[in-house]
């Protein structure tokens, strides 16, 4: 595991267990505008949902009803613990695994590299690239795990200012992403067919996420395009 992937284990393991109830307005507004935006999303209906960097499941619970199989992956335990809490109320649909599918020092792990854990319709990251070291390297290992014609895609901020006051700072390697940048990533990872960007109108706000209890506010985008 990479020194920023632990970082965020670390960070998010904290705050994983209030997560929900201190960002419950900025997740009820993506979910949302996931749910408004379903034609440009394009995902097959009855399609498998890969939901990596999960956290408590937000492409999930945006996406599930779309969906026949959901199956997150994170880094952090305690947020595996609340995207599972969810999937009990549900049934069998959806599950969480704990893993890391980027790192470059190895392989996926054995545990992931099943056919269960592979021919997915749909591969998402929501607000978890500028977590990543290398965005281009995720990108290519989530394609692979694509079927043809699957659709890859991204929820992230825009470009943005420097962090200061954020508790998780210290696991932010990117200051958000250009439509340029996202494209070039999602060619290079094989998945630039039908390549769409989509800025939202909405700014989303953190509530009391800087130090002092002072919010913060992003603009946001969603990407997608589809394995070539």
């Amino acid at each position: 595991m990479s020194d920023t992937a632990a970082v965020n284990k670390t960070y998010f393991n904290k705050l994983g267990s209030d997560y929900d109830e201190k960002f419950r307005e900025a997740l009820t507004m993506l979910e949302e505008e996931l749910r408004m935006h379903k034609d440009f999303i394009a995902m097959r209906p009855g399609g498998r949902v890969l939901d990596y960097a999960c956290g408590t499941g937000l492409l999930t619970n945006a996406l599930s009803d779309q969906a026949s199989e959901c199956v997150g992956v994170d880094v952090s335990e305690t947020m595996i613990e609340r995207y599972n809490a969810k999937s009990s109320l549900e049934g069998p649909k959806r599950k969480a695994y704990l893993g890391n599918l980027i790192s470059k020092d190895e392989e996926p792990a054995t545990l992931f590299s099943g056919a269960e854990f592979s021919g997915f319709d749909f591969a998402g990251v929501g607000m978890g690239f500028h977590h990543f070291d290398d965005p281009a390297l995720a990108a290519r290992r989530l394609a692979e795990r694509l079927s043809p014609g699957g659709v890859l895609f991204i929820v992230d901020f825009e470009p943005h200012g420097a962090l200061e006051g954020h508790g998780g700072a210290n696991g932010v390697k990117h200051h958000g992403f250009t439509e340029e940048k996202v494209r070039g990533i999602f060619e290079a990872a094989g998945a630039g067919g039908e390549f769409g960007f989509k800025r939202l109108e909405r700014p989303l706000v953190f509530r009391g996420a800087k130090e002092g209890g002072h919010d913060m506010t992003r603009k946001v985008f969603f990407a997608r395009g589809s394995k070539l």
